[in-house]
């Protein structure tokens, strides 16, 4: 087993978004990303197979896909889809969000 302590991930960079990789396995990958308020993480897509999924666990945005559609992001709530689907984050306040990734990429 293995503990991964998120407290200490809580860093943000001014103006930026600040990345740390929190596990990478074959099996999945977790990355932490920290945005800063008004910030956009861009709408994106890998053409692989596979799925994601995005937790917010701090702070308030929008999950954002095809064409910038937004839905409302709460602490909580989890976003998942096909990583070839367009994804991507605005956040409203200081926002820290999990990504999920499986297969890794």
């Amino acid at each position: 087993m293995k503990k991964i302590e998120l407290a200490k991930t809580d860093i943000f960079e001014q103006g930026g978004i600040k990345k740390f990789l929190v596990h990478d396995s074959p099996y999945f990958k977790i990355i932490n990303f920290n945005i800063k308020a008004g910030q956009t993480f861009p709408v994106h897509s890998h053409q692989i197979e596979g799925q994601l999924s995005i937790l917010v666990v701090a702070g308030t945005g929008e999950f954002l896909g095809k064409d910038n559609s937004a839905m409302p992001a709460n602490p909580g709530d989890m976003l998942i889809s096909d990583i070839s689907e367009p994804h991507g984050a605005r956040a409203i306040t200081d926002m820290r969000i999990l990504v999920t990734i499986a297969p890794p990429i």
